[in-house]
């Protein structure tokens, strides 16, 4: 097998991923408990607090992240939403692919991939509608109208159900996808192989073994 000697991820990068996952799962259970009939006022109660802890975390971490390293942030939100052709090309080609076609047609990648930054849009848009959603039911719960409180409930759950369901195809995309094997691994360490690399991310991989040839 060959060594894994390319750096993908830094440890603070590592270490932000695993913190934010985390409040993710706590606040995807907690959540879905307080939907759940049937459950006492202590046992609501106190699970409401983890879920705002958790709430707090998923929306801190990227907020002090993106202050202590500004240019990095705009970078990650720029990769997000500015979209090319190889990405609509991506697209067509990709369901053929992940279900064990041929990688000829997929078009080469930069650090991420398209399905990757697909997830980054939808943590970032549904993160943005969790935090204005959960600041009003979090302060404001007892100052709305009913109805207007519902309709707040409703948006949230919907965010839920979008970002979950792309948690989902995350999770199967990292760690059970057979061509992916290498995926879960740099997630740890940061490191990936160079054959990896260039199988999946060949813009990015092209543009370290230039500036490597420049030095």
């Amino acid at each position: 097998m060959e060594k894994r000697t390319i750096e993908r991820y830094r440890k603070r990068s590592i270490l932000f991923h695993w913190v934010h996952a985390a409040s993710f799962l706590i606040l995807v259970f907690t959540g879905a408990y307080m939907f759940l009939p049937g459950i006492g006022y202590a046992g609501g109660y106190y699970i409401g607090i983890v879920h705002r802890i958790a709430a707090v975390l998923f929306i801190g971490m990227p907020v002090l992240n993106s202050l202590s390293e500004p240019n990095k942030a705009l970078g990650f939100v720029k990769e997000t939403l500015i979209w090319s052709k190889d990405d609509l090309k991506w697209l067509i080609a990709a369901p053929n692919y992940y279900f064990g076609g041929s990688e000829e047609r997929m078009p080469p990648q930069g650090h991420v991939n398209t399905g990757q930054r697909m997830w980054q849009l939808v943590v970032m848009g549904t993160g943005f509608v969790f935090l204005v959603t959960g600041i009003i039911l979090w302060f404001f719960k007892w100052s709305i109208p009913i109805n207007v409180y519902e309709w707040i409930l409703f948006i949230h759950g919907i965010a839920f159900i979008i970002v979950f369901a792309m948690f989902l195809a995350h999770f199967y995309m990292g760690v059970l996808h057979p061509r992916f094997r290498e995926s879960l691994r740099s997630m740890l360490d940061g490191k990936v192989s160079p054959a990896y690399a260039k199988q999946h991310y060949r813009k990015w991989y092209d543009k370290i073994i230039n500036n490597h040839r420049n030095q």
